[in-house]
């Protein structure tokens, strides 16, 4: 880990959203602790963390500050925006929001998408981090032809 500003071990991705949080360990516990996240780096003074998962799903977290806060902030934050995070597995997560007691948004569930003539399967669920964002947790059951009718 680096606090200096090292580059994710992925690399810096094109677009990467930054959480504002009331408490930044609060929500750090959250977001690694039982999303599975590590710290690519950090600058303490500022209660901000940039934070990975192996998988190269990218997330920036920082404290509250009243900076860049362009209307009244009210729980639960980040209304109208959910957060989508493809894992390898989604087991070691639910196992994690189960240990956890964590409420879960929407329980876990299968669902398949047409995508051109073919059909994409994922495991989803959905959870809401400590200050109310909505996270989607997905995870791959491959491909099929499309059902015929």
């Amino acid at each position: 880990m680096s606090e200096d500003g090292a580059p994710p071990k992925s690399g810096w991705m094109k677009i990467t959203c930054e959480l504002h949080v009331e408490d930044i360990t609060t929500s750090c516990a959250f977001w690694i602790g039982v999303l599975g996240f590590e710290i690519a780096y950090q600058r303490r003074e500022e209660k901000f963390v940039y934070l990975e998962r192996s998988e190269g799903a990218q997330i920036m977290l920082c404290q509250r500050n009243g900076r860049w806060e362009t209307g009244a902030m009210e729980r639960p934050f980040g209304r109208g925006v959910m957060f989508q995070i493809d894992v390898e597995s989604l087991d070691p997560i639910l196992a994690n929001l189960d240990a956890g007691n964590w409420a879960i948004y929407k329980g876990l569930y299968e669902v398949w998408r047409r995508h051109g003539d073919r059909e994409g399967g994922r495991r989803e669920v959905v959870v809401q981090d400590p200050d109310g964002y909505l996270v989607m947790l997905c995870d791959d059951l491959g491909e099929r032809p499309i059902p015929e009718k």
